[in-house]
């Protein structure tokens, strides 16, 4: 290659004019014939801001708390009872097998997420031997969490719907998990509601709830909690399931289960995976949406899978290739790690039982705060009654508190909950559930 070099004639000329020009006097500055005032820009947009989440803005509130005996019941994670958030012994040494292993590497999953994963966790929610996993008649993906598997669940019913006529409508239980609206209004469903609550008997509002539903339309899609219903902690029994089942198989409604929780309910997870399996079981299709947060404490990984069953293979097939294709406009494919980490201890005989062991653990010491919280108010003559508190299960617990009573919590004693009264079991422990106990009754006694 020649690199041809500059003359030497040209380059006396630029060095020339160059040294005139530095040494000439400096030339007046053309006036600018626009007058241009300077302004603050201003956008086009025109954006309406919203408040912040409730639950995020109490804990953002809590942890800025200097409060020596601040109690957090607002989060929706195990803490122990010395009030720290709980790695599982199991996750723990896995987490360290994989990480050690020189074969680790961070390349891309498939759409659907990790192979291993979504079979294992399939099992875990529908049984091993579930007809529909035999008949190949369930298109499992992996999700980011319990609030992806909301997400793409609803989004694949807006596109298709279970029935021709449907409407895209989806009733909720009133009150149900807060995000639960926003996720379903987001991709175009019509949200109704369906009684769940009684407030007068702190129970389960089962014949509003029958009600609502017998009216519904076919193709209309029913949420319903998988186990430890969020926020009340109140669950159907197995003969208030099968009302539930026959309304939807006589109406035809599409069930839309959320298992946030199985394990945490009552410590057993074939127990708390009965309501999905009994639909299955009676040849029903719907849809699970299954989150791995908290019964593996792997809140951070956003763990999860979304499970579409169906009445014949041929349709799975098709619907899988659906899903990936939605899946990949969203998020093209799922987060790696936390999947290893549960699909590993899904898979092994040893490390299972264990995991069963941890979750007895946590299901053991909430159900042991429950039995605190309520003898102590019982002990203080608290008015009211308090034997909800044990009757409810899993996480949560629904005071039955006023709006006005939870402020007074949250500003005079520093007892952080959320606005509709509902606890979190977690945030109790030896330590605070006495204090909890003192702050419930002067605020019940307006003292």
């Amino acid at each position: 290659m020649k690199v041809h070099s500059p003359q030497p004639s040209s380059f006396s000329h630029i060095s020339t004019l160059r040294a005139s020009s530095l040494s000439a006097s400096p030339s007046p500055q053309p006036t600018s014939q626009y007058n241009i005032t300077p302004q603050q820009p201003k956008s086009s947009f025109v954006i309406d801001a919203v408040q912040p989440d409730a639950i995020f803005a109490l804990m953002a509130k809590c942890k800025a708390d200097t409060f020596k005996q601040k109690v957090d019941l607002g989060v929706g994670a195990y803490r122990d009872n010395s009030g720290h958030p709980w790695v599982l012994p199991v996750v723990k040494k896995v987490d360290e097998i994989i990480s050690s292993d020189p074969s680790l590497n961070h390349e891309y999953l498939p759409i659907a997420g990790l192979p291993a994963f979504t079979s294992a966790s399939a099992k875990v929610i529908l049984g091993n031997n579930s007809p529909a996993l035999v008949e190949d008649r369930v298109a499992s993906i992996q999700t980011i969490s319990g609030t992806g598997a909301n997400h793409l669940g609803s989004l694949f019913l807006k596109h298709f719907p279970a029935s021709p006529n449907a409407a895209g409508t989806i009733y909720i239980s009133n009150p149900t998990w807060a995000n639960h609206a926003t996720i379903f209004k987001n991709v175009g469903l019509n949200v109704k509601q369906y009684p769940y609550w009684n407030p007068e008997t702190l129970s389960l509002d089962f014949d509003g709830l029958i009600g609502t539903l017998s009216s519904a339309n076919r193709g209309d899609i029913v949420l319903l909690h998988a186990c430890a219903h969020n926020p009340t902690g109140i669950d159907p029994t197995k003969e208030q399931w099968a009302q539930i089942a026959d309304v939807c198989d006589e109406r035809g409604l599409y069930p839309f289960f959320d298992c946030a929780y199985q394990g945490f309910a009552s410590g057993n997870l074939n127990n708390d995976a009965w309501a999905v399996r009994y639909f299955v079981n009676r040849g029903l299709e719907l849809l699970v949406c299954q989150s791995f947060a908290k019964n593996f404490g792997l809140y951070g990984q956003r763990v999860g899978a979304l499970h579409v069953v169906f009445a014949d293979s041929a349709t799975k097939k098709a619907a899988a290739t659906q899903l990936e294709l939605l899946q990949r406009a969203e998020i093209s494919n799922p987060p790696a790690y936390g999947a290893r980490i549960v699909s590993r201890i899904l898979t092994n005989a040893e490390l299972f039982s264990e995991w069963e062991r941890d979750l007895l653990t946590m299901a053991n010491r909430i159900n042991d705060m429950r039995i605190a919280l309520r003898k102590h108010l019982e002990q203080l003559g608290t008015p009211g009654t308090w034997d909800h508190i044990t009757s409810q299960i899993g996480m949560f617990s629904f005071t039955g508190l006023q709006s006005y009573q939870v402020e007074r919590l949250v500003e005079e004693f520093h007892v952080y909950l959320s606005k509709n009264g509902r606890i979190s079991m977690a945030g109790l422990n030896e330590s605070n559930v006495e204090y909890v106990a003192k702050s419930i009754d002067a605020v019940v006694r307006g003292i």
